[in-house]
């Protein structure tokens, strides 16, 4: 999520050369008083006039001094918002990219900070180059420094969340809903796809029954161990990313009852010590059953990749797969359709037919699609322990999961930044304002009528539906105090009397609208 405020600067002291009030001072004097008539006019006015006189002067141009600083920065964040965010469609200023501004005009030296929400951007060098140009290109301007840096990782759920998902950004699911469709082979290598960008990244293996990543990696340590203190798990490591599976846990397969399993699942993911984490890739286990929903309500996921193969079969399974993450507000943003084609003797063949994935993403509207040919080197590196996008960085696969992970970085920066605007309070004309994600349509609520309209137990019998809350019971000029999203299908909103109502998208989007709402004009 995004900063929407630039970060003051301390005032710099410097001199602007067209405004000098002592010099303009000492002109007036000379021309008009003789030195008898300076000396009347110091013995009638008395030392302690002559003081303030210059005092006053001293507090012009200190003045004047900050004025011109204010200027100053107002042409270099004028400059800067020329960069427009191609993800966002906003400048960079707006954006609140800009941190740490601090002009030293008297030397034409400009220092800045651009703090992107994801440390795999994937234009942060494109961002950094025009920034630098046109800052540069101010007339005053002969020296720019900028740093680029990322939001530290922050959860885009306003609950409470266990110890070990507190400093994790972004958690992305892979599934398929279907076995041997290469879904934890597309969980790997986007994983490690996601790190070579520079991002902070864990691998999270959920099927307990036959876990994949003790064959995918080959990290020293395959083990999990315990933390004796703290009772968490510390996950193991291969390339930089953090891996935790049920086949590291010295188990190998589990044999055990449903329940059970969701249970260990649980344990594994929210007691490990992940750390600051930009991105947790999350490998699915097969099917829509009992562990894939513990999972997502347990999780707040930010988004799925789906990963299918070209038979009719596959596409019956997946589309149950994007049916439930619908239903759970979880929007699918890849599909990866696999084993597609293989080229032989000049031609392209394709065995298993085709159009499994471009029908997933005609018929749930999924925007991007991504196909993965069949390689005997992509197979082969899953059973080597070392990812294909690892073996061969610079091949034809590496390349495909190299667009993947650019559409998952930039797709889950849209869906934190619609999910942090998309319930918002106005003072200046005391509305709630709600643009729901993926809907082009904002409309108004007065504050009382989504306060009166809270449907928990607190205000609504759960057992025989009578409204507890009375219509009398709120005030009329009742105003929220804070508005936090809650993943990707609500708002949590504390209200004066300390209550905190957890307000649905669906629920907000059935009230009573406010028409004919007074609309400012800027300054």
């Amino acid at each position: 999520m995004l900063s929407l405020h630039t970060s003051s600067s301390p005032t710099l002291p410097f001199h602007h050369s067209t405004f000098q009030p002592k010099a303009c001072v000492h002109a007036v004097s000379s021309s008009f008083l003789s030195h008898r008539n300076v000396k009347s006019l110091w013995a009638s006015f008395g030392h302690s006039s002559f003081s303030s006189i210059t005092a006053k002067a001293a507090s012009v141009e200190a003045n004047a001094s900050t004025v011109s600083l204010h200027t100053a920065e107002s042409d270099v964040l004028k400059a800067l918002s020329q960069i427009i965010d191609p993800d966002f469609g906003t400048d960079i200023v707006s954006c609140g990219f800009v941190k740490d501004l601090l002009v030293n005009e008297a030397v034409g030296e400009v220092s800045f900070r651009l703090e992107l929400t994801t440390p795999a951007c994937p234009i942060k060098d494109m961002f950094e180059q025009k920034a630098n140009e046109v800052v540069a290109a101010l007339p005053w301007v002969r020296k720019v420094n900028v740093t680029m840096s990322a939001q530290p990782a922050k959860p885009m759920f306003a609950g409470a969340l266990p110890m070990g998902l507190q400093t994790i950004s972004n958690i992305i699911a892979v599934s398929s809903c279907k076995g041997g469709v290469g879904k934890s082979t597309v969980a790997v290598n986007l994983a490690f796809t996601l790190a070579g960008m520079g991002a902070r990244v864990g691998l999270f293996d959920a099927d307990v029954y036959g876990p994949s990543l003790p064959t995918m990696v080959s990290p020293e340590n395959r083990l999990l161990e315990m933390n004796p203190e703290k009772k968490t798990i510390i996950p193991t490591d291969y390339l930089g990313v953090k891996l935790v599976s049920f086949g590291f846990a010295g188990q190998g397969r589990a044999i055990m009852r449903g329940p059970m399993v969701s249970g260990v699942i649980n344990q594994l993911l929210t007691t490990t010590e992940w750390g600051e984490l930009d991105y947790l890739v999350v490998d699915m286990p097969p099917g829509t059953g009992d562990i894939q929903l513990t999972l997502c309500q347990v999780v707040p996921l930010t988004a799925a990749v789906i990963v299918t193969t070209p038979q009719k079969l596959a596409f019956i399974d997946v589309a149950k797969g994007v049916r439930m993450f619908s239903k759970l507000k979880v929007p699918c943003i890849a599909v990866v359709e696999n084993m597609c084609h293989f080229d032989a003797d000049g031609k392209r063949y394709y065995p298993f037919g085709r159009g499994s994935g471009s029908q997933v993403v005609q018929q749930f509207g999924i925007p991007h699609l991504f196909d993965l040919p069949i390689r005997p080197s992509l197979s082969a590196s899953g059973d080597s322990g070392v990812p294909e996008v690892v073996a061969d960085p610079q091949g034809e696969i590496a390349s495909t999961f190299q667009d993947l992970g650019v559409c998952v970085v930039q797709q889950c920066a849209k869906i934190r930044q619609q999910v942090s605007t998309a319930v918002t309070y106005d003072r200046t004309i005391k509305v709630i304002k709600v643009k729901v994600p993926a809907s082009d349509e904002e409309f108004y609520l007065h504050p009382a009528t989504v306060r009166r309209n809270d449907q928990s137990a607190q205000s609504v019998d759960e057992w025989t539906g009578e409204q507890k809350l009375q219509y009398t019971d709120i005030p009329e000029d009742i105003e929220p105090e804070e508005i936090r999203p809650m993943g990707n299908y609500a708002v949590s909103i504390t209200w004066p009397d300390g209550f905190s109502q957890i307000a649905p998208y669906d629920q907000l989007q059935e009230m009573e609208r406010l028409v004919d709402v007074p609309q400012l004009t800027p300054a």
